[in-house]
């Protein structure tokens, strides 16, 4: 049955919807406690540096598969070269189903964190008060089921209305609030007293701090908070006219996802330092520190709350990616696209259920030494995305390359940087993708 390919309604919104794939809880959450982990300034030189190399160009070459293409994560390789490497797409699309049923699970979480703080519910309390808070909400077998089941239907609500009307018009909206939001926050973390310490210790480097581990970590990290690997990427791309300038925008993408990451921790450790907190707490650091951070700080009840209203929106955007290659595929099926919506995120939805039981209940049932959340997490994560990957370079480095080089550069010679583009997809980014994927297992 042929379907007719929806279309972005002008290049802004697919930069808008792209960069908001590739915003997420990673992004805002992730980044700033791997920098505290990690020698702070330091890794973010190393981690800008991938981002801007290994990334770009394993981000260029999905975008390029789907403008190219013109279809879905699974029929957009058998379009363009030896279809077993349609194995790339079905993985990217199980992952993406995994990585949505416990990504709407935090990002419930975070819901709910909006309803607490403009509650007041954490007034007057320190870091172990709200630890054990944090603790007894995660593990209780209801409310973060319900809180689930509302960012599901935020995000089907807008996967819903389709490209133009959906996802392109969500994107131009939720980006610029999101931008707003976090300038805000940046703005009154440097301005408390004591923030320079924070500011020193994330803009001045110190490579003394700096270990094999770290490099690993700003690698992992350029490539997971991309959306590399999952068919989100090369979906959207497959939206594009035939007029884009993918290169252009494969940039501008990359710009955008860094800025919210660094801008993130300009908002995060000045105001962490400003109160002699840890800033290598760990994922605590959003749903422990920060509170007693914003709780201590005049108009704390605001800007705490303005900050979870941040990560909701930097989940939905990126959930709503998540969803998208699913509905694509199974569109070019002979299903309407409020069927496939409304299907796979209800089937999401319970497949997340396991995953914020594991958080209580059923935490000591365990499947190869983890528990349902963990699993979903690591056989997404580690396996499937680095694998993808992999594959996505090869396939367009060695397997491809002519009609890479022409999508990339037009009609016209290919330049020094589609040439280095290609070599790198060729020769460092497998190498490097396949350095996650051993560290990942390991």
């Amino acid at each position: 049955m042929s379907v007719k390919r929806e279309h972005w309604g002008s290049r802004l919104g697919f930069i808008m919807a792209t960069a908001g794939s590739a915003v997420g809880l990673g992004n805002i959450w992730k980044f700033p406690y791997m920098a505290g982990d990690n020698g702070g300034a330091a890794f973010i030189i190393i981690y800008l540096a991938l981002v801007f190399t290994i990334g770009l160009s394993v981000l260029l070459a999905e975008i390029m598969i789907g403008r190219a293409s013109q279809s879905d994560a699974v029929n957009a390789f058998k379009k363009l070269g030896p279809s077993g490497f349609s194995i790339v797409g079905y993985m990217g699309i199980a992952a993406a189903f995994m990585i949505l049923s416990f990504y709407s699970v935090v990002a419930g979480w975070t819901i709910a964190y909006i309803v607490k703080f403009a509650s007041g519910s954490f007034v007057g309390m320190d870091a172990a008060s709200l630890g054990g808070a944090f603790g007894a909400f995660i593990s209780n077998p209801v409310q973060p089921i319900i809180y689930e089941a509302i960012f599901v239907a935020m995000t089907v609500f807008v996967v819903l209305g389709g490209i133009a009307n959906g996802i392109e018009r969500a994107g131009k909206i939720l980006m610029p609030i999101l931008f707003l939001i976090l300038i805000a926050l940046v703005v009154r973390a440097v301005t408390l007293p004591g923030a320079e310490k924070g500011l020193e210790f994330f803009l001045a480097p110190d490579f003394s701090k700096l270990t094999g581990s770290s490099v690993m970590a700003a690698l992992g990290q350029a490539f997971f908070s991309l959306s590399l690997g999952m068919g989100a990427i090369l979906t959207y791309g497959s939206y594009l006219g035939k007029d884009a300038n993918i290169g252009k925008s494969a940039w501008q993408v990359a710009f955008l996802d860094t800025s919210v990451a660094i801008l993130a921790g300009l908002a995060i450790f000045p105001a962490v330092f400003a109160f002699n907190m840890d800033p290598g707490a760990g994922p605590g650091l959003t749903f422990v520190t920060l509170p007693a951070v914003f709780d201590a700080m005049p108009g704390g009840l605001i800007f705490g709350t303005l900050f979870f209203v941040l990560l909701t929106i930097a989940a939905l955007t990126s959930s709503i990616s998540l969803l998208e290659p699913l509905v694509a595929f199974f569109s070019t099926k002979g299903f309407s696209r409020a069927q496939v919506t409304m299907t796979s995120g209800f089937l999401a939805f319970l497949l997340g259920i396991p995953c914020s039981m594991a958080m209580g209940d059923w935490g000591e049932f365990k499947i190869f030494g983890k528990n349902f959340f963990d699993l979903m997490d690591f056989l997404s994560s580690n396996l499937i995305l680095p694998i993808g990957g992999f594959l996505i370079a090869i396939f367009v480095g060695w397997v491809i390359t002519p009609r890479a080089l022409q999508e990339v550069s037009g009609t016209g010679e290919p330049g020094l940087l589609a040439k280095l583009w290609i070599f790198i997809l060729r020769f460092i980014a497998p190498i490097a993708i396949a350095a996650i994927l051993i560290n990942g297992l390991r």
